[in-house]
């Protein structure tokens, strides 16, 4: 757990960095908040490790239940169709279930550290989760991040996410968090 902190906390603030350099042209900008965007990277990278071994578990359990003998073993061992299926099925559970409640909190800790200053005082401020659901872009959420990201990206990347061994998946999906900042870089100048 403290090595998912630690890799997301890197990795996607690194995404953001570089998103904010498509954006902006420059790498940092005053009030963007590096530090807490580090925090909050690095509470979203232990949210994902949790879901993985929820989903991970959990999805091959349903399988099972749903009368597939095999879909608890199956994402162990080598690159089997049966792998490829339950790594697929757990990617689209993950997704549909987990991903959009943690991309809408990204994007309400993103506003909460702009509205802020960017700074780490700021962050620790209570966050008006009423007034900033409102302002939010729920057109861009749902017509590009939930309706296009999650099918057209992230069910495939995290497809092939479980398929890795176990102690690489975090460092794969910390590394998908570089994309993520680009992603939204872009979705950001829609």
């Amino acid at each position: 757990m403290v090595m998912a902190f630690i890799k997301f906390a890197i990795l996607a603030t690194l995404g953001e960095l570089i998103g904010l350099r498509i954006k902006t042209g420059k790498y940092y900008q005053e009030g963007f908040g590096v530090w807490p965007r580090i925090l909050v990277w690095g509470f979203i990278g232990l949210t994902i490790k949790l879901a993985f071994v929820i989903f991970a578990t959990g999805t091959p359990a349903f399988l099972g239940y749903m009368g597939m003998s095999d879909a608890t073993t199956a994402l162990k061992g080598g690159f089997t169709g049966t792998k490829l299926f339950v790594a697929f099925c757990t990617s689209a559970a993950l997704n549909i279930i987990y991903a959009p409640v943690m991309m809408t909190f990204h994007k309400i800790s993103d506003i909460h550290i702009i509205s802020n200053g960017g700074t780490l005082k700021g962050f620790f401020t209570p966050v008006h989760f009423d007034r900033i659901m409102g302002s939010m872009n729920w057109d861009v959420m749902w017509n590009f991040i939930f309706k296009k990201t999650i099918p057209f990206f992230w069910i495939p990347a995290h497809t092939i996410t479980f398929m890795l061994p176990p102690d690489v998946q975090v460092l794969f999906a910390a590394l998908l968090g570089i994309t993520l900042g680009t992603i939204l870089a872009v979705a950001g100048k829609k």
